[in-house]
């Protein structure tokens, strides 16, 4: 597809194996064999950096691995990841160069990152800590950019009061504030309902002020109820009950994903990532990528008639 498509590419990520590479390529092949074009790989879980540094032989047998298959790459950095770790910033910030470096390795065009997230400050320190993040994502956007990377910023959830999380608006508008292209946002669908769902606000509302800055997309279904509670003995329990981020199949929570994708409009070459993993729903896969490319030729087919 053209650099001028909106949604360029369909795909899932990778599940990892604590370290075990086999798990990674028959996750990879399973993507490919499925029909999808595209993979994220969940490279926070493969044990390829330590201490900041790229282990050079893991990171040659991943790109070994990733170089079987004719797929396009974004990848996953860490879950931990935290720009507003002031504490372990230059830890953090070492991790990112490393994970960036991975992306020019397997050839990767987006590296996600997690948007910042500390205790709750008191009201006069929170500019301070969207002032780090902001920082930190311009001297990152510097590094990406000899790379061809762009950074996409996700929007998470808070689970408590006492955490400060950027809202799914205000993390568009840290990537306003950035203005480089190699920062782009990243939206959740899930993650922006059930913080919206929190905090009483306008969940569509909120990802159009998202969108216009996206360039990366996260789906998955729930229905964006914040956890109320926390302690299940299994997954099912919490899908039974609908609470929590539950990366469902698409059609199983309640998100209406198409009159969603009829609405916005994101930034050109928009890379579509299910977050649905053969772990849990093997069976539920190729449905889910039929539907998810319907949702692509919408957005699509929008552009096109605008």
């Amino acid at each position: 597809m053209s650099s001028e498509t909106t949604i360029s590419s369909v795909g899932f990520c990778t599940y990892t194996g604590g370290g075990n590479f086999d798990t990674l390529e028959k996750s990879l092949c399973s993507i490919a064999e499925l029909g999808a074009n595209a993979a994220e790989l969940s490279l926070y879980g493969e044990e390829i950096i330590s201490g900041g540094r790229i282990i050079p032989g893991r990171a040659e047998r991943l790109t070994a691995i990733t170089n079987q298959f004719d797929l396009r790459y974004s990848v996953h950095g860490q879950i931990v990841s935290n720009f507003m770790d002031r504490e372990h910033l230059e830890y953090q910030k070492a991790v990112v160069r490393a994970m960036l470096e991975l992306c020019n390795r397997v050839e990767a065009g987006i590296l996600v990152q997690h948007s910042g997230n500390a205790k709750m400050p008191a009201q006069s320190h929170i500019a301070d800590l969207d002032r780090m993040e902001r920082d930190t994502l311009a001297e990152m956007a510097e590094i990406a950019k000899g790379y061809g990377v762009r950074i996409a910023l996700e929007n998470i959830f808070a689970v408590t009061d006492a955490e400060y999380r950027q809202t799914p608006a205000q993390v568009g508008e840290t990537v306003r504030a950035v203005g480089s292209p190699n920062v782009c946002g990243l939206i959740d669908f899930s993650h922006a309902y059930i913080e919206s769902t929190r905090l009483g606000l306008d969940w569509r509302e909120q990802i159009s002020a998202m969108a216009p800055v996206t360039g990366h997309l996260h789906v998955h279904d729930s229905f964006g109820r914040p956890y109320s509670m926390t302690k299940f003995y299994h997954p099912a329990e919490a899908t039974a009950l609908g609470i929590g981020d539950l990366h469902l199949p698409i059609g199983w929570g309640d998100i209406p994903w198409e009159e969603i994708f009829e609405e916005l409009t994101f930034l050109p070459d928009t890379m579509l990532i299910m977050e649905i993993t053969g772990e849990r729903f093997v069976n539920e896969q190729a449905e889910c990528l039929a539907r998810a490319f319907k949702l692509a030729e919408i957005a699509n087919g929008r552009r096109l008639a605008a």
